[in-house]
C-alpha cells in the first residue's frame, strides 16, 4: 500500500470541520449505515452531525466537495488502518479525512478499504476494487458512489436478505454497466463489494447479498 503523494501533508488551512461530538455522532452515523445495509433499498438520512455548508462559507471554512452523507460515512467508518481511494483529487476532503480519522489515501482502487466516487461517470470497473478473499471476505472494499438522485431514475427491483419480498429503488446517474458488473461479482460470494449510493444527506445500502433485476 503506497500513500498518495497528495496526502503527504495535512493542510490545516483547508480543513473541513468534522463531527461536533465525535463519539456520539460516529455512533449515530454508524447505526444509519448499518441499518441501510441490513435493509437494502431503504433510504437513510444523515443529519445534524456536520456543520452546514452555508455556515462554513460564512466562517470562511472550506467545505469538502463530498455530499454530506458520504463525508459523514467516511468519518464514521475510516481510521488509520483503512486506506481510502478518492476517484477525483480533492485536497479539502483528503486533508479532512487524514486529520479527523488518520486514514491514509492511496493511488490505486485495489488498495482501498473504502472508496468514494464523487462523479459516478468516472467509476472504474468494479473489478478494479478488492473483493476480499474466501478466507477473509470482510477485507473487501466498501464503495460510496454519489448519484444524481435516489428516486428519479429507472426502477430497479431488489431481492435478498433483509427484503421481505422485493423492494424497488430508482437511482439516477449511475453508468449502466454498474449493474452488469455488480451481477458478475455474485458468483464470488462470500467475496464481493458492499456499496452505498449517496445523494445529499441521504443514502441507500446495496450489500453484496442483494440481487438486482432491471425493470
Amino acid at each position: 500500500m503506497n500513500p498518495s503523494p497528495q496526502s503527504a501533508q495535512i493542510a490545516l488551512s483547508m480543513l473541513t470541520p468534522g463531527f461536533a461530538d465525535p463519539v456520539h455522532d460516529t455512533q449515530t452515523v454508524f447505526r444509519t449505515l448499518l441499518d441501510a445495509l441490513s435493509r437494502p433499498g431503504k433510504v437513510g438520512t444523515i443529519d445534524n452531525v456536520l456543520p452546514a455548508s452555508r455556515s462554513d462559507a460564512r466562517n470562511n471554512l472550506p467545505h469538502a466537495r463530498a455530499d454530506l452523507a458520504a463525508f459523514a460515512a467516511l468519518l464514521a467508518l475510516c481510521d488509520y488502518s483503512t486506506p481510502v481511494w478518492l476517484s477525483q483529487p480533492d485536497a479539502v476532503l483528503g486533508s479532512a479525512l487524514r486529520f479527523h480519522t488518520g486514514a491514509p489515501l492511496v493511488d490505486e482502487p485495489q488498495e482501498a478499504a473504502f472508496a468514494y466516487v464523487h462523479d459516478a461517470s468516472t467509476l472504474p470497473p468494479l473489478t478494479s476494487f478488492a473483493p476480499g478473499a474466501p478466507e477473509t471476505p470482510e477485507q473487501s472494499v466498501t464503495l460510496l458512489v454519489r448519484v444524481d438522485s435516489l428516486t428519479q431514475g429507472a426502477p430497479i427491483t431488489l431481492r435478498g436478505p433483509g427484503i421481505e419480498d422485493t423492494h424497488t429503488i430508482a437511482p439516477s446517474g449511475l453508468p449502466a454497466r454498474f449493474w452488469r458488473e455488480r451481477a458478475e461479482l455474485a458468483p464470488l460470494f462470500p467475496c464481493g463489494i458492499d456499496c452505498y449510493l449517496v445523494c445529499g444527506d441521504t443514502l441507500i445500502g446495496l450489500p453484496r447479498t442483494t440481487r438486482v433485476e432491471l425493470n
